[in-house]
């Protein structure tokens, strides 16, 4: 699988999207934020080094949380937060889809005027064209 994602890589692909800010608190915690509100964190130290916990759906939290290397996150304040405990195990690919969904979900809760802002910001998405199925 993959090698973890470390701060430099969230903060690359976490940052092209609208009104992310990442900051580093108290020196062991970098979290990820939209509209100043926290949809990802990584720990940058001590015995959970590397940890990422994010947002997911309600429904999702038991699916994922009886997966191996996932764990319920230790916010009290952030229902339906987990932990990759072995981030290693997923790709930069799946870690990424998650923080993304975790970025939606959090987005989607913010008022009406932050989210218009947002969107007013954001880049045009490209056109990719659509592959046949088969």
């Amino acid at each position: 699988m993959g090698a973890g994602v470390d701060a430099a890589e969230l903060e690359k692909i976490c940052g092209a999207w609208p009104g992310t800010s990442a900051v580093t608190r108290r020196e062991d915690e970098l979290v990820l934020s939209v509209g100043d509100r926290a949809f990802a964190t990584l720990c940058l130290c001590g015995p959970e080094r590397d940890r990422i916990s994010f947002a997911v759906e309600a429904g999702r939290f038991v699916e994922m949380t009886a997966q191996a290397g996932i764990v319920p996150a230790h916010y009290a304040a952030r229902p339906f937060w987990i932990t990759l405990t072995e981030p290693e195990r997923f790709t930069p690919a799946q870690v990424e889809d998650f923080l993304r969904r975790s970025y939606e979900l959090v987005r989607a809760c913010l008022s009406k005027r932050q989210q218009a802002a947002l969107a007013a910001s954001a880049p045009s998405p490209k056109r990719v064209p659509r592959k046949p199925r088969t």
